[in-house]
């Protein structure tokens, strides 16, 4: 199989260059009906991470849920995010390149390392958003137009206490049938996160009439204000160019 097979965002940059990237939006806008992003309403998690009154430090979790240009535009939205920055985890430092990722053969998964603050914004808040409106649990080894288990859904705990919670709410939300067809997301290993290349970082914001944001990602933000009001933020915060 061809490598724009296994990188669907290829052909749509191609088809931006031959339609436009306005007519190419409008070709996408008219199919989101069927085919865009819908957030789910869902129960938060019975079990989460304790936090005490004194609690003052930084936590971080990782999250893989499809191309990360989206998962991390929306944990940029979410109020206690210090830092939410792409990359790659799952398999081995010297394979965590974006053209070795795309073949689809290198373990890793696209995804987020997220800095937030626990005592604004718990680990079983951010899994409760990561479920209901940045991908579909259900779908195996793809999400929206991409496809390869680079784009699978998975989480990274990386401690005892993040993967009993994300074990549990799992076990919850495919018990109270929260989904029309049983939940594939793992709690992985974790192996490591190595942060791709700057082009890929704050993408979202920096490309918001890009034809595979507006169709993709934008309607994720959208359902994230819509749903979580309270941990919504309207300004995101962006990864920073290392001095």
């Amino acid at each position: 199989m061809g490598s724009t097979a296994r990188r669907p965002r290829s052909r749509i940059v191609a088809l931006s260059l031959l339609l436009g990237t306005g007519a190419l939006a409008l070709l996408f806008a008219q199919r989101t009906a069927v085919s865009a992003e819908n957030g789910v309403v869902i129960a938060p998690p019975a079990l989460d991470e304790p936090v005490a009154a004194s609690t003052a430090h930084e936590e971080t979790a990782v999250f893989a849920g499809g191309c990360f240009w989206g998962v991390q535009g929306v944990f940029q939205h979410v109020r206690g995010v210090e830092k939410a920055v792409s990359g790659y985890s799952g398999g081995a430092r010297d394979t965590a390149v974006y053209e070795t990722v795309s073949g689809g053969e290198t373990g890793h998964a696209e995804s987020v390392q997220v800095t937030f603050d626990p005592a604004k914004v718990t680990y079983g808040q951010l899994l409760q958003v990561y479920f209901s409106v940045i991908q579909d649990p259900t779908e195996l080894n793809r999400q929206g137009p991409d496809s390869g288990t680079q784009y699978r859904s998975a989480v990274f705990p990386l401690s005892d206490a993040q993967r009993r919670v994300a074990q549990s709410y799992i076990a919850q939300l495919d018990r109270s049938h929260a989904f029309p067809a049983p939940i594939v997301t793992k709690a992985e290993v974790y192996k490591g996160f190595y942060p791709a290349e700057w082009y890929h970082q704050n993408y979202l914001t920096l490309h918001p009439d890009s034809a595979y944001i507006v169709f993709n990602d934008m309607p994720k933000i959208t359902n994230l204000k819509r749903l979580f009001p309270n941990l919504y933020r309207d300004k995101p915060v962006l990864v920073q160019a290392a001095q």
